[in-house]
Protein backbone atom coordinates (compact mmCIF):
# COMPACT_ATOMS: atom_id res chain seq x y z
CA UNK A 1 0.00 0.00 0.00
CA UNK A 2 1.61 3.37 -1.26
CA UNK A 3 1.46 6.61 1.17
CA UNK A 4 -1.35 9.06 0.74
CA UNK A 5 -0.22 11.78 -0.89
CA UNK A 6 1.12 15.00 1.02
CA UNK A 7 1.35 13.15 4.27
CA UNK A 8 5.48 12.91 3.85
CA UNK A 9 6.37 14.34 7.07
CA UNK A 10 6.94 13.05 10.47
CA UNK A 11 5.57 16.33 12.37
CA UNK A 12 2.85 14.96 13.99
CA UNK A 13 4.68 11.36 15.30
CA UNK A 14 1.04 10.20 16.46
CA UNK A 15 -0.06 11.19 12.42
CA UNK A 16 3.25 9.14 11.42
CA UNK A 17 2.01 5.89 13.66
CA UNK A 18 -0.67 5.95 11.95
CA UNK A 19 0.26 5.87 8.40
CA UNK A 20 3.14 3.18 9.25
CA UNK A 21 0.56 0.62 10.32
CA UNK A 22 -2.20 1.70 7.67
CA UNK A 23 0.87 0.73 5.22
CA UNK A 24 1.50 -2.44 7.29
CA UNK A 25 -2.07 -3.91 5.77
CA UNK A 26 -0.27 -5.80 3.17
CA UNK A 27 2.11 -7.30 5.51
CA UNK A 28 -0.70 -7.99 8.23
CA UNK A 29 -2.71 -9.48 5.54
CA UNK A 30 0.08 -11.89 3.14
CA UNK A 31 -1.28 -15.15 4.82
CA UNK A 32 -4.86 -14.45 3.63
CA UNK A 33 -4.08 -12.73 0.41
CA UNK A 34 -2.13 -15.82 -0.73
CA UNK A 35 -4.80 -18.50 0.64
CA UNK A 36 -7.10 -16.15 -1.60
CA UNK A 37 -5.45 -15.64 -4.85
CA UNK A 38 -3.57 -18.58 -5.33
CA UNK A 39 -5.49 -21.53 -6.43
CA UNK A 40 -6.43 -24.73 -5.09
CA UNK A 41 -5.51 -27.96 -7.35
CA UNK A 42 -9.65 -28.02 -8.41
CA UNK A 43 -8.88 -23.93 -9.37
CA UNK A 44 -5.19 -24.45 -10.92
CA UNK A 45 -6.04 -24.44 -14.68
CA UNK A 46 -8.19 -21.44 -14.13
CA UNK A 47 -5.91 -18.95 -12.65
CA UNK A 48 -2.53 -18.26 -13.62
CA UNK A 49 -0.51 -18.88 -10.07
CA UNK A 50 2.86 -17.76 -11.42
CA UNK A 51 1.46 -14.40 -12.42
CA UNK A 52 -0.73 -13.88 -9.21
CA UNK A 53 2.37 -14.66 -6.98
CA UNK A 54 4.36 -12.18 -9.13
CA UNK A 55 1.70 -9.46 -8.60
CA UNK A 56 1.14 -10.22 -5.36
CA UNK A 57 5.24 -10.06 -4.23
CA UNK A 58 5.65 -7.16 -6.32
CA UNK A 59 2.80 -5.73 -4.24
CA UNK A 60 4.74 -6.64 -1.19
CA UNK A 61 7.79 -5.22 -2.55
CA UNK A 62 6.63 -1.50 -3.24
CA UNK A 63 4.66 -1.77 0.00
CA UNK A 64 7.94 -2.04 1.52
CA UNK A 65 9.91 0.49 -0.64
CA UNK A 66 7.37 3.30 0.69
CA UNK A 67 7.63 2.69 3.67
CA UNK A 68 11.37 2.54 3.85
CA UNK A 69 11.60 5.73 2.31
CA UNK A 70 8.69 7.48 4.31
CA UNK A 71 11.01 5.70 7.44
CA UNK A 72 13.94 7.72 6.22
CA UNK A 73 12.84 10.68 5.49
CA UNK A 74 11.49 11.06 8.81
CA UNK A 75 14.43 10.03 10.38
CA UNK A 76 16.45 13.04 8.39
CA UNK A 77 13.86 15.57 8.94
CA UNK A 78 13.83 14.85 12.50
CA UNK A 79 17.73 14.81 12.71
CA UNK A 80 17.97 18.17 10.62
CA UNK A 81 15.49 20.17 13.49
CA UNK A 82 17.72 17.87 16.27
CA UNK A 83 20.94 19.51 14.75
CA UNK A 84 19.61 22.73 14.54
CA UNK A 85 17.98 22.31 17.74
CA UNK A 86 21.57 21.74 19.51
CA UNK A 87 22.72 25.19 17.57
CA UNK A 88 20.07 26.84 19.53
CA UNK A 89 20.87 25.45 22.97
CA UNK A 90 24.70 26.20 22.55
CA UNK A 91 23.81 29.57 21.98
CA UNK A 92 20.91 29.57 24.80
CA UNK A 93 21.69 27.45 27.38
CA UNK A 94 19.42 28.90 29.75
CA UNK A 95 16.40 28.53 27.77
CA UNK A 96 14.17 25.50 29.00
CA UNK A 97 11.83 25.58 26.30
CA UNK A 98 14.38 24.89 23.47
CA UNK A 99 15.48 22.40 25.83
CA UNK A 100 12.23 20.75 26.05
CA UNK A 101 11.70 21.15 22.46
CA UNK A 102 14.88 19.35 21.64
CA UNK A 103 14.63 16.65 24.36
CA UNK A 104 10.80 15.77 22.20
CA UNK A 105 13.12 15.88 18.92
CA UNK A 106 15.62 13.62 20.24
CA UNK A 107 12.82 10.80 21.25
CA UNK A 108 11.53 11.27 17.83
CA UNK A 109 14.77 9.97 16.60
CA UNK A 110 15.33 7.49 19.14
CA UNK A 111 12.35 5.55 18.70
CA UNK A 112 11.78 5.84 22.26
CA UNK A 113 8.01 6.03 22.05
CA UNK A 114 6.68 4.57 25.24
CA UNK A 115 6.19 7.91 27.02
CA UNK A 116 4.53 9.45 24.49
CA UNK A 117 2.48 6.73 23.72
CA UNK A 118 1.46 6.57 27.52
CA UNK A 119 0.77 10.58 27.26
CA UNK A 120 -1.56 10.04 23.88
CA UNK A 121 -3.32 6.57 25.07
CA UNK A 122 -3.38 7.33 29.22
CA UNK A 123 -3.88 10.89 29.34
CA UNK A 124 -7.24 11.15 30.01
CA UNK A 125 -7.38 8.14 32.81
CA UNK A 126 -4.27 10.12 34.31
CA UNK A 127 -5.81 13.89 34.53
CA UNK A 128 -8.96 11.98 35.56
CA UNK A 129 -7.45 11.43 38.96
Amino acid sequence: MAAPSGVRTCEDFAEFQELLRVMRTIDDRIVHELNTTLPTASFAGKVDANQTCKELYQSLREAHASREKIIKNCIAQTSNVVKILREEREKAQDDVALLKQLRQEQTKVSGSTSWYSFREKGRVSVSAN
